[in-house]
């Protein structure tokens, strides 16, 4: 994928995810007097998702030995301590292309577990990963059918060229054949022919011997 599709993937997580945060804030707005730790869990929101962008940036923009530092730091922390937010923010890294470690499968394994446990997410980062994993589902259909159309075209093609095969093979068999059956009717001839030779030669000669 180009470049400029990376940047189009993180700048619609960003969207996703402002758009997630904005909806906490209109619910905590319709409140007369919001508890202060509302207000701390929206701000927690805001820097672990502007975290997730920022590595998927830095990740993007990164030469490969960098790219390598990234994948491995996320992998590490994920190791240490496996929770939802360093789950979500590996299997981002993974599914971001461009880079030796890109891995969709483990990423949408990875992307599986956290929606089907949306409680261990704050709504930004749900929102995150359902989008990602959306997105990767989709290209995965669409692999899938680019697959099968290939396979399609490739057995149309087999097929056409054994056809082909088959035909040429026929026309070959069937000149053989004409060219024997003409060589045949040719010593047929060459054969008629020596004998009429034969025929005329002797003719004279038993005229002369007639009394």
């Amino acid at each position: 994928m180009r470049r400029s599709s990376c940047c189009a993937r993180t700048c619609a997580l960003l969207a996703t995810a402002t758009l997630a945060a904005c909806g906490t804030l209109d619910g905590l707005s319709g409140r007369s007097t919001p508890p202060e730790p509302a207000v701390d869990r929206t701000q927690t929101q805001a820097l672990l998702v502007s975290g997730h962008l920022e590595t998927l940036q830095r990740l993007l923009a990164s030469g490969p030995a960098e790219q390598a530092e990234i994948v491995a730091t996320a992998r590490r922390e994920y190791d240490e301590a496996a929770t939802a937010s360093r789950q979500l923010r590996y299997a981002l890294v993974l599914a971001t292309p461009g880079h030796a470690s890109t891995d969709v499968t483990e990423a949408q394994r990875l992307l599986r577990e956290l929606t089907a446990t949306p409680e261990s997410l704050v709504p930004a980062e749900r929102a995150l990963a359902r989008l990602e994993l959306s997105q990767l589902d989709r290209q995965a259909l669409l692999a899938a059918e680019n697959r099968r159309l290939q396979a399609a075209v490739d057995r149309a093609d087999r097929e056409r060229n054994s056809t082909a095969s088959r035909r040429l093979q026929a026309e070959l068999e069937e000149n053989a054949r004409l060219r024997k059956a003409l060589e045949d009717a040719q010593k047929k001839l060459d054969a008629i022919a020596n004998i009429e030779r034969t025929i005329t030669e002797r003719k004279p000669q038993s005229e002369g011997r007639t009394p």
